[in-house]
Order: C-alpha cells, then structure tokens, then sequence
C-alpha cells in the first residue's frame, strides 16, 4: 500500500489535464507539497493509505484558479479613482499617490489584504508587477500564496527608485534572493513600451536572460497607444518590442487587445504568454481583446483581474464569465469559448502562459498540490444536472461565485478550510487600510488645488525626461560659433529649425507649483516667412537635482501637453499670480557629436532685451547619462569659441526674475 500524507474522498474531481479526465466520486492524494496520485475513490482507495482521510461531501475539486495579471498593492488604492479616462486615472491619480505614499510597509500591507481576498476567492498562483517586489514576495510567501513577482521599470522616477539604473539594480539584487523560492519565482517587468525607453527593454530583457526568469509587460492596452507607436516609430507595439529583443525572455504580456493576426503569429512562435483582462479592459475602454482569434492561432491566453485599482476587485469566477460572454458577444458567436476551455484559461492553459505549467494548473501526478474545494449545491447554482458531462464546466463559469470556495491548499498547506483563513487576520489588516485611506484622501483633497491636476485634467499631458542638462553663454557676434558649428569636423549638423517664440509664463503664490510655460513657436522659411505655429504647455518643476562642473543638471517634474485654447483661457483656467513674457529669435540644430546628440540654440532675447546666448541642452532618463552629457556638453562650448567659465545656470525667466 502506497503511503500519503492526506486523502481527499467523496469528490467531483476535475483534473483540467489535456484531456479533461473527471472522477466522480473521485480522490486525491497528496504527499508533502506535491499530488502523488488522482483518480476514481474506488483505485485510489485501493491503492493509497494516510493518517488523514478528509471527507469532500460532493464537492467539486479542481485546480486552484491563477490570476495570470494583477498589481496586488494596489488593493490600498481601490476606488480611489474611478470613471475616468486611462491617461487621466493614471497620471493624475495613480503615480503621483503612489510616489507619495508607496513604502515597503504600504507594498506589504497591499499584498497581504490581496491574499487574502484571492484565497478567499480560489486563486492559488498570481502573476504581480510593482515597486518594492521584496515585500510583495515577503507577504506572498508568509500568506502561503504561489507568485511571480516582477519588479517594476520605468523611464520615470518611481516609488523604490530615483533612476531606471536603481529600479535594473534592484531587480538584480531581488532576483538573486528569490530565485529558486519554492513559492515564489522573481521577475522583471518593464512597464511598457511607452513608459520605458529602448535601452531599458534591452536591459530588462538581457537580465531575464541572464537569470531565466519571466519579463512580465503591458502591450498593446489601448488603441491609443498602436496609433502613437505607429506614429513614432512606423510599427505597431508588437514588432517594435521585437525589434527591442523582448521575446529573447519568457515574455508574460498583460492585455494585447489591439494586435492583428500577424502579431499574434510572432507571439506563438517565441511562445510568449497573454494575460487577458476582461474587467479592467471593460472599465477603461481600453476594448475587447481578440481571444477568438488568439486561441485559434494557438497563443497560451491566461486570465488576469488587472490590479484592485483598475478592476475593482481581484475576483478570477467574475473574470472566467465575463471573458466567455465578451468573445461571444464580440464575435457574434454563441458556441466561441465554452466554459471548458475559459475554466482551462483559468487553470492549466493560464499555467502555460506563465511559463509555470510543469508545476501547477492542473491536478496530475508529480505537480504541485495547489487546489480548491468548490461547493456547487447553493441555490444560485442548482439544481444540477448530468446528462452533459461538461454541464460541470457550464456551472462553475456562468453560475459559481467565488464565495463557493470553502477549502484552498498551496503546495500541499491548508491556507483556508471550511472558509476560514489560516494564514492571514483579516480584521487586522483592515484596521490597517482604513490609516492609509484617511492620508491618502487627504493628500488628493490638497492635491485637487494643484496646478498639475489642472493640467492633467485637460487632457493631453505627458511627462516628459527626468534629467535636464543645459549650458548656457552669453555671447557678442553669432558669426565665429556659426562658423565652428558648420566646419568643425567633430560636429555632425542633422537638422535645422529656425523659430520665432513666444513665451508666457504662470508662476503661483506656492513656488512648489513650479512654473507653467505657454509657448507659441512659430516656424520661420529662409525668408523670413512664417510657415507653421504651434502652441505648447509646460509645467516645469522647481526642483534641481545638483551642478555638475560650469553647468547644471536639473531634475525636474516636466509635464507637456497641446494648447488648443488661447492664451486667455490659460490665464484664467490656472490664474497665476505674477506673469512674464520672454521673446526670442531662435536658430536651433539638432547635432551629434561623441555619437551623443544636442541641441544647439542661438538665441536673440528681445524681449526683454538680453542679447544674444548660445545654449547646448540634452534631456535623458538616466542619471548616468546626464552626467556623460554635461561633460561632452562643456566640450561643445569650447569647440564653439566660448568660455566655459562664464557658463550661465539660470533659463531665460530666471534671469529676468533673479529672486524667483
């Protein structure tokens, strides 16, 4: 007779194998983490013995469900912000709340509520991406949960980093402590294509090969973000990635609702994962992902609930109905995606597209013992019947409710039995959010005032590079630097531009508003003729990370967006308190020199009258190349006849306004 340590008896057992074996009455067995054996009560009875016999009462056994997408912190960031636009809900509400007020003791507490709120739900295995992925795994493994954990990458300064060199470095030192977890499974996540330079896919995707560990990454949302790919580059989102070297790594690409057919093909042949989104997409009307078309092209699709702040909750039975009525609706299908195989989506299919399916996401011998009871007799669910062996599949997806769940094991431990939670107090931890929920809507009711949510609230607005470097020279004849530019050999010359500017400034009564900038530029022909304008908001922080020698690096908060109104509307919309007005004739070249590329500006001030200054400026989101810049930028001052001692670190209003 075999020997295990637990025998689960007197069950519907769906094992959600290739081939959909089902017992029923069935059993399994489960010795230490793993399921060591599955089959009919009767053969494994026969066969098996175990100190414990544990009585199931008919209910269902399965594989526990796997969230393939979500940002589990942000469970402290539930409806905080809802109804909105996603550039405006991201922008205006979630980074700047999250730079305010993410810790690693926010990160934990998040994770902790999260756990407990999938347990209760039936999700055993999570794929996470945030900041301080340290405690997100620290509170995941202590909750008894199965997760990939990714770490968090972006162009921006982000709550755990000043610079995306600290976010790699991170990773780095993350993955080195938590790899080879027997819960947890470290990964990278650069955020998005448009939110991460090239040079930081390529890095994120060299360390996840460096490691093998997954690259977690949002592709294709909205339709919004293909058409700026497609503007700025001349390819869609996922030929551009490709292009990056992503798909080099165990890619786990979250949304992918605007890909065609082709796209799909080069994502099932690098066997990449989708994680659709069902809810989330829904709320933000980011669309309707083309499942139909994935799963016949024969892409591993998972099913993810997107982070609590976006859904607004991390409920995986709400996902599995709404992921089959959307492709039926949307394909005018009724028999596309039946339950079957949206419960696969959710188990053994899901395990696939995270790269996990040799450990989990279905009851067979050898795999990880990760598995719920579900308890299909509740009114909302009967009465049952068995003419159709899949009328199971049927009730679990269009009928069960995540509070049907009464039992979740993890790698052979009990993490709720008989719907009590064994590993975390739910009490506590709500205490806990209600502290964090009080700061935060303070925080928001300030920042209501503030002159960036007005911007943001217009639309339009984008941050634009962290780091600045500028030098500045004021000079007396134009004709020697116009003479070094075009004949020095080291100089390559790659554009011209000739303009006309006109620029309003808004300062406020707080000087931690920083200054809004409103520029008309008005494009000038060899003739001196005006061939196009264009307006254009700044929203220029106050802050500066530090001087470098005869020239300054600033770091500042730099927010850009169109001006579609005029300037009066601007005047009375964010009703500054002082404003200044900077005229200048501007001839602008886009250089390369070092392989590195400046712009060049010589600048004639009229108004008011500061004569002439020849400008070098480089902006980056990298610190490190900042400081590259600044010193091949001195470099560019000599080579143009100046002095660089007699640099200038102050832009054209601080000169006009010395004290500001």
């Amino acid at each position: 007779m075999n020997q295990a340590d637990i025998i689960l008896i007197n069950a519907h057992v769906l094992t959600m194998n290739q081939t959909f074996q089902r017992f029923n009455p069935g059993a399994v067995a489960i010795k230490g983490q793993s399921i060591v054996a599955v089959g009919s009560q009767g053969d494994i009875m026969a066969s098996w013995n175990a100190p414990e016999i544990m009585d199931c009462s008919g209910k269902v056994i399965m594989p526990g469900l796997i969230n393939a997408h979500t940002h589990v912190p942000m469970t402290l960031l539930r409806g905080l912000a809802d109804d909105l636009r996603l550039d405006v809900w991201l922008m205006g509400y979630m980074m700047p709340v999250e730079r305010q007020f993410v810790t690693p003791e926010f990160v934990r507490l998040g994770t902790l509520i999260a756990c407990a709120e999938m347990i209760r739900g039936g999700t055993t295995c999570f794929v996470d991406m945030y900041y301080f992925e340290k405690e997100v795994a620290r509170a995941a493994a202590e909750a008894g949960m199965r997760a990939i954990c990714g770490e968090s990458i972006l162009k921006f300064p982000t709550p755990d980093a000043s610079s995306f060199e600290e976010s790699l470095a991170y990773s780095q030192s993350f993955i080195d402590e938590w790899k080879n977890h027997p819960l947890i499974v470290p990964a990278i996540a650069p955020h998005a294509p448009y939110t991460c330079t090239p040079e930081i896919l390529r890095l994120s995707t060299a360390l996840a090969v460096k490691n093998n560990v997954p690259l977690v990454t949002h592709l294709s949302e909205t339709a919004l973000e293909v058409e700026n790919m497609r503007s700025e580059t001349g390819m869609p989102v996922i030929p551009y990635v490709k292009k990056q070297g992503i798909f080099e790594a165990k890619v786990i690409a979250a949304h992918c609702v605007h890909i065609d057919e082709g796209e799909m093909r080069t994502m099932q042949k690098v066997n990449a994962g989708v994680a659709h989104n069902p809810s989330s997409n829904l709320k933000l009307a980011s669309g309707i992902a083309p499942i139909k078309k994935m799963s016949e092209v024969g892409l591993n699709v998972g099913i993810g609930t997107d982070g609590p702040a976006s859904n607004n909750d991390l409920d995986m039975f709400e996902e599995m109905r709404l992921t089959s009525l959307l492709s039926k609706g949307a394909s005018g299908d009724p028999t596309v995606l039946p339950a079957r195989q949206t419960l696969a989506m959710a188990t053994r299919i899901g395990a696939k597209s995270i790269h996990l399916d040799h450990i989990t996401g279905s009851l067979e011998p050898g795999k990880r013992a990760d598995l719920i009871l579900l308890d299909v007799s509740p009114l909302h669910n009967a009465p049952q019947f068995f003419r159709d062996p899949n009328g199971i599949y049927a009730q679990i997806v269009y009928a069960a409710k995540s509070t049907d769940v009464s039992d979740v094991m993890v790698n052979g431990h009990w993490l709720m039995t008989g719907h009590r939670l064994t590993t975390v107090n739910e009490e506590d931890l709500l205490a806990q959010a209600a502290v964090f929920a009080k700061k935060i809507d303070a925080f928001l009711a300030e920042r209501e005032q503030s002159i960036l949510s007005k911007l943001i609230a217009i639309g339009g607005a984008a941050e634009q590079e962290s780091f600045e470097i500028q030098i500045k020279v004021k000079i007396k004849d134009c004709a020697p630097v116009l003479q070094a530019l075009f004949n020095h050999p080291q100089i390559e010359i790659l554009r011209h531009r000739h303009y006309h500017q006109y620029d309003t400034y808004f300062s406020f009564a707080d000087p931690n508003q920083g200054r809004l900038r409103y520029r008309e530029d008005h494009l000038m022909d060899e003739n001196h003729k005006i061939t196009s304008t264009r307006s254009r908001l700044t929203l220029i922080g106050n802050a500066r990370e530090g001087h470098f020698p005869q020239d300054v690096l600033l770091s500042r908060s730099r927010y850009l967006a169109p001006a579609v109104q005029s300037l009066r509307f601007y005047q009375e919309y964010f009703n500054p308190s002082h404003i200044d007005e900077i005229n200048k004739d501007r001839n602008r070249y886009l250089v390369k020199y070092h392989e590195t590329e400046f712009f060049i500006n010589i600048d004639e001030v009229l108004k008011p009258s500061l004569e002439y200054y020849l400008e070098i400026k480089s902006s980056t989101w990298s610190r490190n190349d900042a400081e590259n810049k600044s010193k091949l930028a001195v470099d560019l001052i000599s080579l143009l006849g100046a002095d660089p001692s007699q640099a200038v670190t102050q832009d054209y209003i601080e000169l006009i306004q010395p004290n500001a």
